[in-house]
Parts: C-alpha cells; sequence; structure tokens
C-alpha cells in the first residue's frame, strides 16, 4: 500500500487532534455522509459519493496547500468529524466548514474544532477573515457561527442552492 505524500499539519486542542486523513477514517465519514444528517452537506449520499468526497478531502490539501482536517477524539481515539477551509470550484473565497459526528455532538467540540482551525489558517496559511457557508435551516451552525463571532454577511448561492454567508472576524480579534 502506498502512503499519501501529503502533508497536513496537526492541531492540538484540548480534547481533540485535529490531524490527516487515514484510511480508517473513512467509515466513521461514510456512516455521516450516507445519513440525513449529510442534509446540509449535499447528503445523503451513497458509499461511492463518500469515498470520492473522502480523497478529495486529501486532494485539497495538495492543490490549495490548505483543507479539511480529520477531528479525532483524544479521550476515545475516535474520529469526531471534519472542519477546515474549503476553496472548490465555484466557491465565493475560502470557507470555514465543520461537521461533528451525532455522538459528539453537545460539547463543544465542534466550536473547539472550528476555532482551532479559524486560527491555524489566519496565522499559518493567509486565510483571516474567512467565510462559512450556511444554510438558513441548519440552526446548530447558525449557532456555532454566531458563537464563533461570524456576522451574517449576505444571502447567496452555493451550487443552486440558497445560503447564507456569514463572515467570521480577523484572528485576535475575538480573543
Amino acid at each position: 500500500m502506498i502512503a499519501a505524500t501529503c502533508h497536513i499539519p496537526t492541531i492540538d486542542t484540548p480534547d481533540l487532534i485535529l490531524r490527516g486523513y487515514r484510511e480508517s477514517d473513512f467509515e466513521a465519514l461514510a456512516t455521516f455522509g450516507g445519513s440525513q444528517r449529510a442534509c446540509f452537506v449535499g447528503g445523503p449520499h451513497d458509499r461511492w459519493a463518500c469515498w470520492r468526497a473522502f480523497l478529495a478531502g486529501m486532494g485539497h490539501w495538495s492543490l490549495r496547500g490548505f483543507g479539511m482536517w480529520m477531528v479525532e477524539h483524544r479521550a476515545s481515539g475516535q474520529v469526531a468529524g471534519r472542519v477546515g477551509m474549503i476553496l472548490n470550484d465555484g466557491w465565493h473565497e475560502p470557507e470555514l466548514g465543520w461537521h461533528i459526528y451525532q455522538e459528539f455532538e453537545g460539547r463543544s467540540l465542534a466550536y473547539q474544532a472550528a476555532q482551532a482551525a479559524r486560527d491555524y489558517a489566519a496565522r499559518h496559511q493567509g486565510l483571516d477573515r474567512v467565510i462559512s457557508y450556511i444554510d438558513a435551516e441548519n440552526i446548530r451552525s447558525l449557532r456555532l457561527a454566531h458563537r464563533l463571532g461570524a456576522q451574517f454577511e449576505c444571502n447567496a448561492d452555493l451550487l443552486g442552492q440558497p445560503c447564507q454567508i456569514f463572515r467570521h472576524p480577523a484572528v485576535g480579534a475575538d480573543a
């Protein structure tokens, strides 16, 4: 088996490890992607679409030098979600995106992960005051964006779907 050669930095938080992809992470991603919980990220997806998204996550790092981290719950060693920066074809600008898997919700892990990713991206990748695309019905993500200090900027369309754009504050401005 050939290992991926793309370097993805590791970020440690009190409860999480934001790290690169491992093939063993795929099952957790496929479970999330195939569920109704993925409705705000274009899902649910079949297993093949989840595999393509998994590989695209790695490829994004190679192409852009930034991307989504796998979120590992430190205490359990389980994959808890993904968080990071995305700039796909058709995006207006880099986005801070997140999804925490169901069994890890309600513990402030999404906040911890998004804050760490945002800070790293601003300090090391030149990505500050990024946006987040959020579906107006995604109450959890709207709450998290507000908690992170992001402000509603405008309504937009992303891949033919309506969404709202939230602008995150400059790193250091929310400390």
